[in-house]
């Protein structure tokens, strides 16, 4: 890119854990060019993180109904589509296009210089996520940029998301702890679920551990779910003293991440949330499966991995506790 005040534009679609690894590549472009205007295309939920921020100018949603045509090869393009993309000098695309056709369709409505990168790292490389997509911004004379995701909330967005709303039913919260007071914040969040059953713990065993949590240490708990853990979520607070427990579920990330910002620590699996906890510089204990260490775990040295040789499913609730009381020790 040739004018350090150019636009550029970052597509990023994939789950949570995937944008935040992609943070230090978008920080990067910022580091590189910080006069230009930096924008992200993703799904509006997940990329608001990136406003909150303050990494990027605009996000925009990558659901647009129209954008389908951008994927079919010699598609119509939308007019407003291909406007938009006509106005970035550069483009930087972590989309899975591995016939082009994306990238084809982008050259027919916009000069800019498009950069190709690696919508999923090749495991067999053992190179971690996060480095993997930072690797494609060299061909921009971006070298050994932090590989580290950070995520440091402003008060107040920069812009506002140039996107729909996250169509979520229940994104609301619902508090089991007194309103009575409210300036106590809770000091442990714990996360019971992830987007897969085989990355959770049982929840027979976090069941124990929240119990071992409120009878034998001083932590209020926050415990964090979305949708489909609303269920396992209930079950687990109906359990414990109302005045020790709060439940987060399906808020906002923004949200989310602006209540974990106040917490002590996180505990959790390999999950998005654990990457945006990490992110937010939180330690961390993160219940560790069968996923490729190396190259899926949260980078940041505040993370503690715990797993068992013989499988999540029996990692003892000893361990864990004991985890959980050389971290946070009681005060």
């Amino acid at each position: 890119m040739n004018s350090q005040r150019g636009k550029i534009l970052v597509i990023r679609g994939g789950a949570i854990g995937d944008f935040i690894l992609t943070l230090p590549a978008i920080a990067a472009l910022r580091r590189q060019f910080p006069q230009a205007h930096l924008a992200v295309l993703g799904y509006p939920h997940i990329v608001q993180l990136a406003i909150a921020g303050g990494l990027v100018d605009q996000a925009s949603s990558i659901e647009a109904r129209a954008l389908a045509g951008f994927f079919a090869r010699n598609g119509p393009l939308a007019r407003d589509l291909a406007d938009y993309f006509s106005e970035f000098d550069l483009i930087v695309s972590y989309l899975y296009d591995p016939d082009e056709i994306f990238r084809t369709n982008v050259g027919r409505c916009s000069p800019a210089q498009f950069i190709v990168c690696p919508h999923r790292p090749d495991e067999r490389a053992q190179v971690h996520a996060a480095k993997v997509y930072l690797k494609p911004l060299e061909r921009l004379a971006i070298f050994e940029a932090d590989p580290v995701p950070q995520l440091h909330l402003s008060l107040a967005p920069k812009a506002s998301l140039a996107a729909r709303r996250h169509p979520d039913k229940s994104a609301e919260m619902s508090l089991t702890d007194s309103e009575a007071s409210p300036a106590v914040p809770p000091r442990l969040a714990l996360h019971p679920g992830s987007g897969s059953d085989r990355k959770n713990w049982p929840e027979d065993r976090w069941a124990e551990l929240l119990q071992r949590l409120v009878d034998l240490t001083v932590h209020n708990l926050l415990l964090i779910g979305g949708e489909v853990e609303g269920e396992r979520l209930q079950r687990l607070a109906a359990a414990l003293p109302p005045a020790r427990t709060r439940v987060a579920q399906s808020l906002p990330l923004t949200e989310l991440a602006r209540l974990l910002a106040r917490c002590q620590g996180f505990v959790g699996h390999d999950s998005g949330i654990s990457h945006l906890a990490a992110a937010l510089g939180l330690p961390a204990l993160v219940l560790w499966g069968a996923t490729d260490e190396a190259i899926w775990r949260p980078p940041s040295r505040k993370v503690v991995i715990r797993r068992d040789p013989a499988g999540l499913e029996l990692l003892p609730v000893r361990t864990v506790f004991d985890d959980i009381r050389q971290l946070w020790p009681a005060h």
